[in-house]
């Protein structure tokens, strides 16, 4: 074991002692909300109450059916920032959206996309101001609305589930005759099926009907119970990416912690601490995924062995050495498993997580990582066919990071940010408070563009290597939120290091109240 590593076990072992304490930042959380202010402002003028502002052209873009994605992904983290004003704005324009159409030309709606952003945003809104933030609900008529426009949306995207198997689809056509229809899609995807059991099972206990809860959870019951596991499940929770909707079978042994499959594994985990008595098998198969991820998926770049990444697999026979920004969650995740089945395992390994991940924004030009990087494992032979040695013009670069760059660019992602705030909510050490603001104060240096912040092409390149005029609204629900719970104290809503979170977050940050605890 070495020196550093040593270093590290012991201080975790000291913080798990006692409760961390926390530092509040007072100038830094001006920073934050100061951010969230410009980028809302630039939105509300430019943008509202369309989905997406493009700061540099001073547009609208429609890109998640023109119901106003910006401000209902804003809202949560307006709430946790007291910003009476853009709450107001939302809540108000809560009451009017029709989700029975998209604007024109925008006919196709993500089951998984709306879910986490749209329903998982108004779930959180009801909590909240039906709660402890309820000083800033207008009256209790607008909160029960926001509720009943959740019902609505929920009641408009049910006919996803109407296969054979109960397996959604994820492709909805809306602006149609006869309301909505499901598209021709013959699989979907573990995390656009696994990642709608929290947001649906909030809203049937929300709303006393448990419709919403059976909708979502018929189809994660085969992901939890795999139907063909020779192919579907190459390791114990380990799963293939693609389901059939018809049949429930799987149609390839492909994963890892990568999109496409990152929050099915991210709710196991996170329905157990909503619920510990309905979710125990979700506890089990998060367990399981776990443990065959550290027996089989991590790996140590061959110039940087001290670090840890987590491969994606195409079966048990082929590894394959590539990580991208949305995995570095993994981290997180790692460490609320660890705190929630006081595993100091899962936590510790989590933190080794987060430190290669804040590798990758440490070693490139603007201090920002990657959209996806690669590495040569250093437990396989060098000239394996998948363990090939990166390109020449990598070679340097490869030598003192650890990973070579292969999609430059940075879209406003949360992951590491979120996974810094993990490690800071775990420890109580600072230096993860500390790495959080740095990451905020390089994002805010590189991708502030006109009226707001905009992604960027290259984070290996001066100035970011040019903008692509575009805003994510999950800038607001997730980079922000994140940035901004890192530097703030206490509250209900914060990730606690022990056995009392009363709240959890949603893959969109959203946070909900957890089943039968106090708010």
């Amino acid at each position: 074991m070495s020196a550093r590593r040593a270093i590290a076990i012991l201080g975790f072992a000291s913080q798990a002692l006692g409760a961390p304490s926390y530092v509040s930042h007072p100038d830094r959380l001006e920073a934050v909300a100061h951010a969230f202010q410009i980028s809302w402002d630039g939105y509300y003028q430019y943008a509202f109450p369309n989905d997406t502002l493009q700061p540099i052209s001073r547009t609208a873009s429609n890109d998640r059916n023109g119901w106003g994605a910006s401000a209902i992904d804003a809202l949560s983290t307006a709430l946790i920032m007291g910003n009476k004003e853009v709450i107001a704005q939302v809540v108000e324009h809560i009451q009017q959206v029709n989700f029975n159409v998209t604007v024109v030309g925008e006919e196709s709606v993500s089951l998984f996309e709306t879910t986490i952003r749209y329903l998982g945003g108004l779930v959180s809104a009801y909590d909240f101001l039906s709660g402890p933030l309820s000083q800033y609900a207008p009256d209790r008529a607008s909160v029960d609305r926001i509720l009943e426009q959740a019902v609505n949306l929920a009641d408009l995207l049910s006919v996803a589930f109407g296969t054979p198997s109960g397996v959604p689809i994820n492709t909805l056509i809306f602006n149609g005759p006869n309301g909505p229809r499901v598209a021709d899609d013959a699989t979907n995807g573990i995390a656009t099926i696994g990642t709608l059991v929290l947001e649906w099972t909030r809203l049937s206990d929300l709303t006393g009907d448990d419709k919403y809860a059976r909708l979502a959870q018929a189809g994660e019951d085969y992901l939890l119970h795999v139907r063909n596991p020779e192919l579907g499940e190459p390791w114990p929770g380990l799963i293939g990416t693609n389901v059939n909707v018809t049949t429930g079978n799987f149609t390839d042994s492909s994963g890892g912690w990568n999109g496409g499959t990152d929050s099915f594994y991210e709710y196991l985990i996170k329905m157990y601490l909503y619920d510990t008595e309905r979710f125990a098998e979700y506890r089990d198969r998060w367990i399981a995924a776990i443990d065959s991820t550290i027996e089989h998926l991590a790996s140590h770049p061959t110039t940087r062995p001290e670090l840890t990444f987590l491969a994606a697999y195409n079966g048990r026979d082929r590894l394959n050495f590539v990580s991208t920004h949305l995995a570095c969650f993994d981290g997180g995740n790692f460490i609320l498993g660890g705190l929630t089945l006081d595993k100091e395992e899962y936590t510790r390994f989590g933190l080794d997580l987060v430190e290669a991940c804040h590798e990758t924004y440490l070693a490139t030009v603007t201090g920002i990582g990657p959209e996806v990087f690669r590495w040569q494992d250093s437990g396989l032979p060098a000239n394996a066919s998948n363990n090939q040695p990166p390109p020449a013009n990598a070679v340097e670069f490869y030598g003192r990071a650890g990973f070579w760059i292969t999609a430059s660019s940075y879209v406003l992602r949360p992951e590491v940010v979120e996974s810094f705030y993990y490690a800071y909510r775990a420890t109580g050490d600072t230096k993860y408070q500390d790495w959080a603001w740095e990451a905020f104060v390089n994002i805010n240096a590189t991708c502030a563009a006109g009226v707001g912040y905009s992604s960027i092409r290259d984070v290996n390149a001066a100035g970011g290597g040019g903008f692509t005029d575009f805003q994510e609204s999950f800038w607001f629900a997730e980079v922000l939120k994140y940035s901004y719970l890192a530097q703030a104290g206490d509250a209900p809503w914060q990730v606690d290091a022990g056995h009392n979170n009363t709240w959890v977050f949603n893959t969109e940050a959203h946070p909900f109240l957890v089943k039968g605890r106090p708010a």
